[in-house]
This record gives structure tokens, C-alpha cells and sequence, in this order.
């Protein structure tokens, strides 16, 4: 998928934590790993400026949303504590899980335990340049955050 894509599919899968901080009174972490979570939604596809990486290599495996989900808590915790270590984790995992998402619905597909097994996964669904799926993700993405953040709303 292309950035409008992956930006729709980050903000779908933040939205359950998104809104169940909200509902706890988080509401600044909420935010705050809402911005990680979409920000960071093309940081898989670095590996397309890395000389010697390949696309959709390393970047786009489990090992990868582990790392970096790990990398990004610790600086929560660093920056400001155990809860904002947890929502940073959590917006970590999401990016990059979020970005495996949306490239599995096309058909290149990825291989998410690469090297343990070369196992492809594909939906085959559009195209990752279909300007139609990527737009369609963004705004599920974003109706589905509108929801959360009003379901927040009622139950507090």
C-alpha cells in the first residue's frame, strides 16, 4: 500500500487503545500514541533506502514489529514512565504491525517469519498502488478513530 493506506490502517488498529486510554483519562498518551502509531506507519518501507536491505526483508517480519515495539517502550519508559512506556510499546507493535496489515492485503504479499520459514502471506486483494483501496483504508481508519473516541466519550 501507499502512505494514505498505511496511515488508514495504523489509525484502525490504534483505535481500540486510543479510545480505551481516552476512556481511562489518558488522554495526552492517547494522543501521543496515536502520533507514533500513524508517524512511524512507513518505517517498514525504510529498507527501500538501505543499500544491501531488501524490500520487504527484515523490515516486514515479526522480528522487526518486536524490535522496534521494544525500542520505542523503552523510550516511553525513559521519557516518562511506565504508563507512557506502555502506550509506546503498544504504538510501536501497531506500526509496524499495522504496515505488515495493509502490505498482506496485496498481492506481493509478505513473509512475516522470514528467515524461520519463507511462507509467503497474501491476500491479493488490490494493487498497493490502487488509489481507491489506499483512500478507502484512510477513511475506515479514521471513521473507526471517530467512533473510538466517541464510545470513550459515552462510557466516561
Amino acid at each position: 500500500m501507499h502512505r494514505p493506506g498505511h496511515y488508514g490502517v495504523a489509525l484502525a488498529c490504534y483505535a481500540p487503545v486510543g479510545a480505551a486510554a481516552f476512556a481511562a483519562g489518558l488522554e495526552s498518551l492517547a494522543v501521543a500514541g496515536g502520533v507514533i502509531a500513524v508517524s512511524g506507519a512507513m518505517v517498514p518501507d525504510l529498507d527501500q533506502r538501505v543499500p544491501g536491505v531488501s524490500h520487504r526483508g527484515i523490515t516486514h517480519t515479526v522480528w522487526f514489529v518486536l524490535a522496534l515495539g521494544a525500542a520505542v517502550g523503552i523510550g516511553g519508559i525513559v521519557a516518562g514512565g511506565v504508563a507512557t512506556g506502555i502506550i509506546g510499546r503498544v504504538a510501536g507493535v501497531i506500526l509496524v504491525g499495522a504496515h505488515l496489515l495493509a502490505d498482506v492485503l496485496t498481492p506481493m504479499g509478505i513473509r512475516p517469519f522470514a528467515p524461520v520459514t519463507d511462507r509467503e502471506y497474501s491476500l491479493d486483494v488490490p494493487t498497493a498502488s490502487n488509489p481507491v483501496a489506499n483512500y478507502a483504508l484512510l477513511a475506515v481508519g479514521i471513521g473507526v478513530n471517530v467512533g473510538g473516541l466517541l464510545f470513550a466519550r459515552v462510557v466516561t
